[in-house]
């Protein structure tokens, strides 16, 4: 807790995140070009992006369920984005 408030504060934009790796697979990434840092960083970004959408896709067939509408949330989207590209 000491070394957390020493270096940054719980506001601060970034945190620190690490894995344990094969050596093998780190020394193949490396000679590949492959930065590991920025693929970590997508890979978690797509995941809680994915995520939330299938959280917001639950919520809505809830609340439709709830108000009893025609059809599910899904069809309702691609109607709406339908409408507005038009």
């Amino acid at each position: 807790m000491f070394i957390y408030y020493l270096y940054g504060s719980p506001y601060m934009g970034y945190i620190t995140v690490s894995t344990k790796v094969r050596r093998s697979l780190v020394e193949k990434a490396r000679k590949y070009g492959i930065n590991l840092s920025e693929l970590m960083r997508k890979a978690i970004e797509d995941e809680v992006r994915k995520r939330e959408i299938e959280w917001a896709l639950t919520v809505m067939d809830e609340i439709s369920s709830k108000a009893k509408l025609d059809k599910p949330s899904k069809e309702l989207i691609r109607e709406f984005r339908d409408s507005r590209a038009r």
